[in-house]
């Protein structure tokens, strides 16, 4: 079953409201996120893993990511677009604060990265839902850096740049292996087969009550 973007803002809410915050949700998301790579190469300590995270809860489920895979003894870098004190909500300011006291995960904030970074696998967290316009700086150049990389790439919920309601898309758009969205699939997203590549879907804890009177 698919659903709105704006049915899945509504479930989120309702379910956080029951006691299930959103920071749970984050949580498993990112761990489900990074199941998916663990499947796809089975052993990840010799993987150098580049997470970009944007400044939303898009962000926050890569943040999420880079703490999973560091305990895989992945080499991880942290890419933040933008200021750690910009971080716009609670769950990803949170996780943040957790990274920042792991020596073994390289954070870089502000916005600018070093291009001649070769990792093995690049996770998109840049943009989720709600984008509109041409995409801005810094996240333009990430987008473009992900795409003119050579090196397996997963999306967290979906490709930055695509519209999860529409399947429409602006300048520039990931393009990935591997999208991993949450919950259930919002309808814009399989409509881009091109851009998500494998798509998966999974649950993340989210109480089926919080759907009702919503689908």
């Amino acid at each position: 079953m698919e659903i709105t973007v704006d049915q899945m803002y509504r479930i989120e809410n309702k379910g956080h409201d029951m006691g299930f915050l959103k920071k749970f949700m984050m949580e498993n998301a990112g761990a489900a996120a990074t199941r998916r790579l663990v499947e796809k190469f089975g052993d990840l300590n010799s993987k150098q893993v580049l997470v970009f995270a944007g400044m939303g809860n898009n962000g926050g489920d890569g943040l999420v990511m880079a703490r999973h895979l560091a305990g895989y003894d992945s080499t991880v870098t942290v890419v933040l677009l933008g200021q750690p004190a910009d971080i716009r909500t609670e769950e990803s300011r949170w996780n943040w604060s957790i990274l920042e006291k792991m020596p073994s995960v390289r954070l870089i904030s502000g916005g600018t990265f070093d291009t001649k970074m070769s990792p093995d696998v690049i996770i998109d967290g840049i943009l989720g839902t709600g984008i509109s316009g041409d995409i801005r700086e810094p996240f333009a150049s990430a987008i473009n850096y992900i795409n003119n990389t050579n090196c397996f790439k997963l999306s967290v919920d979906v490709p930055s740049g695509l519209d999860p309601q529409t399947g429409n898309t602006v300048n520039p758009t990931v393009k990935s292996d591997i999208t991993v969205t949450f919950h259930k699939v919002k309808q814009g997203i399989p409509k881009r087969k091109d851009l998500t590549g494998q798509l998966f879907v999974e649950k993340i804890g989210i109480p089926p009550e919080a759907e009702e009177g919503i689908l």
